[in-house]
């Protein structure tokens, strides 16, 4: 793991981290990093409790940490793109709580079960004005999964405003998939995708 400034070793982070499965050599005083730390261990208690919560309970419970950790006024504009610029305030708000039940759908997908997983959290690089927080995803029965969390701050706290699945911007693959329901449909066009996905991936 790459140093960041200087190390501070935080014994109730790191009990904290030992008893979620989430490892760092040693834990940093960085508040988005400390973030991250925090949701690494909700997505293992419901990993670990999937079957019994299903998918809707898995929706409920990690609804409330991703609408609070991620700045989703921020990346539903980024995802719409220009059009933002002509969707009524109304129609905004809209967007925004359709890609808020998109990105918890997602979540509910892709972590649905536990089979011996556990994070590890690497490094934060700061990048301008944004950190960008590194964690893996070790799986006992497959590769591991590097999630890089790029993050901004908003009145004192760290908000994620990007994803990346290894090197892949998922904020660029969202936007490249909005852009036909959006030049066909308008903000209407945009809420209805996002809601159909949402659905298929809780189906």
């Amino acid at each position: 793991m790459k140093a960041i400034g200087r190390r501070h070793v935080m014994a109730g982070v790191l009990g904290l981290a030992a008893l979620a499965g989430v490892r760092a050599a040693a834990a940093p005083a960085d508040p988005a990093l400390l973030r991250i730390a925090a949701l690494d261990e909700v997505l293992l208690e419901v990993m670990a409790a999937a079957e019994a919560l299903g998918a809707q309970g898995r929706y409920r419970r990690l609804a409330p940490v991703l609408h609070a950790l991620f700045d989703l006024p921020t990346m539903t504009q980024f995802t719409a793109g220009p059009a933002w610029n002509g969707f009524t305030p109304a129609q905004r708000q809209q967007a925004i709580a359709a890609f808020g039940r998109l990105l918890v759908a997602v979540y509910v997908r892709k972590f649905d079960h536990r089979v011996g997983e556990r994070f590890t959290l690497d490094d934060v690089e700061r990048r301008g004005e944004d950190k960008i927080v590194r964690t893996r995803l070790l799986r006992a029965d497959a590769s591991p999964i590097l999630l890089s969390y790029r993050m901004r701050e908003r009145a004192g706290d760290w908000k994620v405003i990007d994803v990346y699945y290894g090197p892949i911007s998922q904020m660029l693959m969202r936007r490249a998939d909005f852009a036909v329901p959006v030049a066909a449909g308008g903000a209407a066009g945009l809420i209805a995708h996002m809601d159909g996905l949402s659905r298929a991936l809780l189906e």
